[in-house]
């Protein structure tokens, strides 16, 4: 056997079966615990048989009083989300588009930048943002919406990575350039121009911000804040049942999110293909 046919078999992709083998280990790593956790919500509480009580009886009139905890977290994990995603797209998409054009020698160092907090322990960026949200708390109050401060820097890499692969894929400044010879100015430029064409790389960061801050504990926790995941922890305490269902219900709304990102790169690529 020649060194070339070794070399061909080492960068091989991995056969039919492999790929099979790949694929059931790791549906198998995520199917065992989320079948479990339907399982345990069907459960009746003397552990006999299974029965829908603990998913109708969120359905009552009652569990809005009995589980007020849990909806007010919910409520207030979704207002973070929009409060972050706002916080990208108007902080974190113009100084990418800005360096990207302007100053590109600094992409590497805003890259630098926006990479650190996925290299920080969550409860070490606590103890650094603890001192920064007593001055928070003073100015804005300790409305929950303010800890989507916090959550902004969490996001960072995950945003940062799915906008700059579309800034890549898009002849950004070609675009700016023939946009400014027609005599537009730079808001019209960024609104008419470039949010068209970098729609699916905001929709990705966006939708991944979404997913990150339904599943953050962290952070709510030690900071004193009620979130989805904090209110999980104390409803799960006096009925498991209830937590799991309203776990599973997220783990099914992140996946949905998942989809449609899967679906706008797919769509892309079918675009540029043609």
């Amino acid at each position: 056997m020649t060194k070339q046919t070794v070399a061909q078999r080492i960068g091989a992709e991995p056969g039919r079966i492999t790929r099979w083998v790949i694929l059931v280990v790791v549906g198998l790593v995520f199917a065992i615990p989320i079948v479990s956790m339907i399982e345990f919500s069907l459960s009746s509480n003397n552990g006999h048989g299974y029965t829908l009580d603990h998913w109708t009886g969120l359905l009552s009139p009652e569990s809005a009083r009995t589980y007020r905890t849990l909806f007010q977290g919910i409520g207030n994990s979704f207002l973070l989300a929009a409060v972050t995603v706002a916080i990208v797209l108007v902080v974190l998409l113009p100084t990418m588009i800005l360096v990207h054009i302007q100053f590109p020698r600094l992409r590497r160092v805003l890259e630098f930048i926006c990479i650190i907090p996925i290299t920080v322990p969550a409860i070490v960026l606590v103890v650094g943002l603890a001192p920064v949200y007593g001055i928070v708390v003073r100015v804005f109050g300790g409305s929950i919406w303010t800890l989507a401060f916090a959550y902004g820097i969490t996001v960072l890499p995950y945003a940062y990575r799915a906008i700059q692969a579309n800034l890549d894929a898009v002849p950004v400044i070609t675009l700016s350039e023939a946009a400014r010879s027609l005599g537009a100015s730079w808001p019209v430029i960024l609104w008419r121009v470039l949010l068209p064409n970098l729609r699916r790389g905001v929709l990705a960061a966006a939708f991944i911000s979404v997913a990150v801050v339904l599943g953050e504990f962290t952070i709510a926790s030690l900071l004193n804040r009620v979130n989805l995941q904090t209110a999980l922890l104390q409803a799960g305490q006096s009925d498991p049942w209830v937590a799991v269902i309203f776990a599973l219900l997220a783990l099914a709304f992140a996946f949905v999110l998942l989809l449609i990102i899967g679906r706008l790169g797919s769509v892309s690529r079918n675009r540029s293909a043609q």
